[in-house]
Parts: C-alpha cells; sequence; structure tokens
C-alpha cells in the first residue's frame, strides 16, 4: 500500500490570534524566520575552519490587513509610543482545507516595532492596507 499523501497547505489559509483572541483576518503575514549567527573559528595551526551556531535571531513580523474603523492594532501601537509597553503572546496558525489548524508558530512577548498605512492615491482602485510590524524574544513551532 502506498504511503498517505501529504499535500503542501495553502499560504491564504491562515489565523492570526493576539493574546488568545482571533484578531481580524489579515491580508499576508511575512516574517516568520529564525537564524542563527554563524561563528567561524580556525583551528589553532591549521587551515581548517569550524563552523559553530551563535545567537539565536528572530526578524520582526508583519501583519497586513485591509484597514477598518478597528483601532486594535493602532491601540497597541499607541501603548509603545506612551512609553507603557504592551506585550503579547501571538500565535499564526495554517488551516487545512477543513479550516481547522494544522501547525501553529507562537511569538512571544511580541509588541509593536512600527505601524503603517499603504500610501493614499486618489487615482488608484486599491483598499488601504495596515501593517504592523512586531518585534519578538521567540518563535516557536507549538
Amino acid at each position: 500500500m502506498p504511503p498517505a499523501r501529504k499535500d503542501p497547505f495553502k499560504s491564504f489559509s491562515f489565523l492570526v490570534e493576539i493574546d488568545g483572541v482571533a484578531a481580524a483576518t489579515f491580508r499576508s503575514v511575512s516574517g516568520l524566520a529564525a537564524e542563527a549567527e554563524v561563528i567561524e573559528f580556525r583551528e589553532l595551526g591549521g587551515s581548517h575552519s569550524i563552523k559553530l551556531p551563535g545567537r539565536i535571531r528572530y526578524p520582526n513580523v508583519i501583519l497586513r490587513r485591509g484597514l477598518t474603523t478597528s483601532r486594535d492594532l493602532w491601540d497597541w501601537w499607541e501603548t509603545v509610543r506612551d512609553g507603557a509597553i504592551q506585550r503579547r503572546t501571538v500565535l499564526i496558525a495554517v488551516l487545512d482545507d477543513a479550516g481547522q489548524p494544522v501547525l501553529r508558530w507562537r511569538l512571544s512577548e511580541a509588541w509593536p516595532a512600527k505601524w503603517e498605512l499603504s500610501e493614499l492615491d486618489a487615482s488608484k482602485n486599491e483598499i488601504a492596507i495596515e501593517s504592523l510590524e512586531l518585534a519578538h524574544e521567540g518563535l516557536e513551532l507549538v
């Protein structure tokens, strides 16, 4: 019997939760990444080098959604601006064809590092996009 087929998940089917509350539908999530700094040492008296993992880095994650009257992302940004930072747990889940979460990544201690609105241009027929860039202290597959 052939092994069960495992099709890749679709990139357009995902959910974002901030502190356990499903947030408004996001257009995109980017920056889910982790990398180890590479430290290279040369062996004493030799020409061969050894590479070891150094500091682990997590780039900022950017959430994008269509602009609405919801102020939740803006209000969270204001806590940073006003010096009363609110760190939150953010879960990003990939959904299967039935809409059920199959993989989840957790951003720990996330906080807004940047809020941005797309260009407002009367000559275009596009949706205004609100972006929130999140700094965080760890990415974990849960």
